[in-house]
């Protein structure tokens, strides 16, 4: 719109008379304007909301553990002999011992003879390092069977004894090379890096210069415990492996390890030195603080969320305003929906606690939670399993082969029926016939493998077997060392009875199989013809309703009430197997609340939803309203300026007319 200057003849203010009319015109566009701040101060408020109840479901979500209400603590009554820890799974029961450390576990450590430097040449070959129990009393090494086999190899590259160490240390193998400097003499030290007595540490030597067993070359650091001194065992062992030892409660207990994890289930036991004839007390005992922490992060939680909710959508009184959200349906109904969900009793495993008015919690006159800690400690002292199941979704089988796994968020609350028409097993092989004891290179030291479809090939060591357990033993620490395996997490059990060896899966079910598809020793080691049994899965009803079997995994199906139960079925009988309890406790039903609420499809998406579209329609009639006010004027000007022309023009013909009768001879009455 061009400037226009009013009046161009006439007094006429046309810029003044259109400015005042426009003004009129455009209070429907701020009405528009109110309207638009009203809803965008409605999603920045929607905004808010979303983050608190974001919040809130983070904290429901991590006290939906039963952990965070099953807390204990273990104290050790002299921290100079052991300390102790309890776990967060809520195995570890109250309770007192008495605790005897008699001696703690430690490494094999063994050293060579001494060399004049260290880069003194000790000779090549391969060094096959085997781990198992040495027995002194029958001077027999048995194989742990847990443990590979490995083999160093030893060249002309690195065969002085720097280079043995920084071979071994390189191909991690679970033995520490260390040069240790005595004055006059260096001397490699090897240490087993696991303690206990089954890794024992057993070296072989296969010497270029053709003899293994000697005191020169590569055979020096041949090291078999059960062997002559220089005939094979040509180390000197600077320290034994041996399991720690200890008592508890008058029961002996023997580990691998100082760290003991499953002697007193739950608890962590760091065994630090003996106390012979002076046991320290271990005091197992109920967590009350850690509890109350979580109860009190339950109410500070909501009580969080629900003072947001009132903020935006309550009177303020004094300050004679209502917020943003008063009125608005969604605010309301997520109120409603979460003071519902607090207030409704929940289904217990235990049967005891239902509502957590029972522990404490209680609503207040303003709508906000509080805490009476008193009431609480009462019902911690009664249990702590009580109160777990009244925060968590929790499973309680009646069968004690049968452990909860886990549930849906579509699983309802209620009791479930078991019944087991098939046990979950393991995929195996058998031989034929009783394995021969003598394997010899080249000949019948090969195993082709498939175990659960991912094949491995495996060499044994040549030599005759003391025992079909020997060699049950040298199968398994290959089978279960070979890359293929290790990478896809695969292991087996190798056994066997009356000589007769047989291979088994470590998993269940229907994808469970071993096979062996050749090898110049498959016939020596299992027959012409093993038997193969494949793995089968679980399978069996939950609630009357046939459930489907993974392994030893059984879930409900869809469509059920119990749908995405899941059981762990570890043996036991075929048939009915009781009930499981199963409930919702309040986290994670608030869990559950606020991730409907926040989901793409919730309230809260739909409702932003439809106030984007209303700021959108309100943009858009801004922009036609705009369009028709530019018109309006452009109208209004253009009549007002012909009025002005108009206006002009007569006060011209005015200021004519006057000149005119102005010039007029005047009337001379007087002549």
């Amino acid at each position: 719109m061009g400037i226009t200057a009013s009046g161009l003849g006439s007094s006429l203010d046309v810029n003044g008379i259109v400015s005042q009319l426009m003004a009129v015109e455009r209070q429907p566009l701020a009405l528009l304007d109110r309207r638009e701040s009203d809803y965008k101060a409605k999603l920045s408020a929607y905004g808010t909301l979303k983050g608190a109840l974001s919040a809130f479901q983070s904290t429901m979500q991590g006290l939906a553990d039963p952990a965070k209400f099953q807390a204990v603590k273990a104290s050790s009554g002299d921290n100079s002999i052991f300390t102790a820890t309890a776990g967060t799974n809520g195995k570890a029961v109250p309770g007192s011992y008495s605790v005897e450390v008699q001696q703690l576990a430690q490494q094999q450590k063994v050293h060579s003879e001494g060399f004049a430097e260290i880069n003194s040449m000790v000779g090549s070959g391969t060094l096959t390092f085997q781990y198992g129990n040495y027995d002194s009393g029958v001077n027999a090494f048995t194989l742990n069977s847990e443990k590979s086999v490995e083999t160093v190899t030893i060249d002309p590259s690195n065969n002085t004894l720097s280079g043995v160490r920084d071979a071994i240390n390189a191909a991690n193998i679970g033995i520490s090379a260390t040069i240790i400097n005595d004055g006059s003499s260096n001397r490699l030290v090897l240490s087993s890096k696991d303690a206990g007595a089954s890794n024992s540490i057993k070296i072989t030597a296969s010497d270029d210069d053709g003899a293994n067993l000697d005191t020169s070359g590569l055979s020096r650091l041949a090291f078999d415990p059960a062997a002559a001194a220089g005939a094979g065992k040509n180390l000197t062992q600077a320290q034994a492996a041996q399991d720690a030892k200890l008592q508890i409660d008058g029961i002996a207990i023997s580990k691998s390890s100082n760290t003991i994890t499953d002697a007193i289930e739950g608890v962590t036991l760091n065994l630090l030195k003996s106390n012979i004839g002076s046991p320290a007390s271990l005091e197992v005992a109920r967590d009350s603080a850690g509890i109350k922490a979580s109860v009190e992060a339950f109410v500070k939680s909501y009580n969080t969320v629900n003072q947001t909710l009132a903020d935006l959508s309550s009177y303020n009184t004094a300050a004679n305003s209502g917020g943003v959200l008063q009125g608005d349906s969604a605010a309301l109904s997520i109120q409603r929906w979460l003071r519902a969900t607090v207030s409704a009793s929940v289904g217990n495993p235990s049967g005891t606690l239902t509502s957590l008015s029972q522990i404490g919690v209680a609503f207040q006159k303003d709508g906000s939670l509080a805490l009476d800690a008193a009431k609480l400690q009462t019902a911690t002292d009664a249990g702590l399993d009580r109160i777990a199941s009244l925060f968590a979704a929790r499973g309680k089988p009646a069968d004690s082969l049968i452990a909860y796994e886990g549930a849906s968020t579509r699983t309802a609350a209620g009791n479930y029926a078991i019944e087991i028409t098939r046990l979950a097993a393991m995929g195996s092989l058998t031989g034929s016939q009783p394995a021969g004891l003598t394997i010899t290179a080249g000949v019948n030291d090969q195993l082709n493998v498939t175990i659960d479809g991912v094949a491995a090939s495996i060499t044994l060591a040549a030599g005759i077997y003391a025992s079909a357990d020997a060699l049950a033993a040298e199968v398994h620490s290959k089978l279960n060392g070979a890359a293929n395996l290790t990478t896809a997490g695969i292991s087996a059990v190798v056994s066997q009875s009356a000589g007769v060896i047989s291979i088994t899966s470590s998993r269940y079910g229907s994808a469970s199989s071993v096979t062996v598809p050749g090898g110049n020793g498959a016939a020596d080691l299992l027959g012409a013809s093993p038997t193969a049994t494949p793995g089968t899965d679980v399978a069996g009803t939950i609630n009357g309703v046939a459930a489907m079997g993974t392994g030893q995994l059984l879930t409900a199906v869809e469509g059920e009430a119990a749908e995405g139960l899941r059981l762990i079925i570890n043996g036991g009988p075929l048939g009915a197997r009781g009930v499981v309890d199963f409930s919702r406790g309040y986290a994670d039903r608030l869990n559950k609340l606020a991730e409907d609420l926040l989901a793409n499809d919730g309230i809260i998406a739909t409702r932003l939803d439809g106030i984007n579209a209303s700021i959108k329609d309100i943009d858009r009639r801004q922009e036609d309203f705009i369009k028709r006010l530019d018109m309006t004027e452009a109208r209004y000007r253009a009549q007002f300026t012909a009025l002005d022309v108009m206006l002009s023009s007569l006060n011209q013909t005015s200021q004519f007319l006057q000149q005119q009768l102005a010039a007029l001879p005047k009337n001379n009455s007087d002549s």
